[in-house]
């Protein structure tokens, strides 16, 4: 049987279409085993700063650490990247208390604006 040009035949479609699909089966199956990799990587450098700070908080400033990330993650997460660093450089000597936290922490939070009503 002879084609006319510019026509293919119902096979050709066929095989196209199966490569297509298997490129895009491949690309979905690469693209999970990089973020399965990415989120281990991430389990692996969170589990890392836990263990940090494990080792230079003492359980009540850990506790409270852990209470300040649930209201204000933004705050907790640049409190505990400022003690890890600290602590890699040598800088932290003894265990933080509670009462050292707190004084952190009132140097971290955000300043609250007091809002005055003036009645006329």
């Amino acid at each position: 049987m002879v084609k006319a040009p510019g026509v293919m035949a119902v096979d050709d479609l066929e095989e196209i279409r199966r490569r297509k699909l298997m490129e895009l089966q491949a690309q979905r199956q690469r693209e999970l085993e990089e973020l399965a990799k990415q989120e281990e990587m991430a389990r692996r450098i969170e589990e890392q700063k836990r263990m940090i700070l494990k080792a230079i908080l003492d359980p009540e400033a850990r506790e409270r650490l852990s209470r300040i990330k649930l209201a204000h993650p933004d705050v907790a997460e640049a409190v505990e990247n400022q003690l890890i660093a600290l602590a890699q450089s040598g800088k932290i000597r003894a265990k933080i208390t509670d009462e050292m936290l707190k004084e952190i922490l009132k140097r971290a939070m955000p300043k609250k604006r007091e809002t005055k009503i003036i009645r006329k």
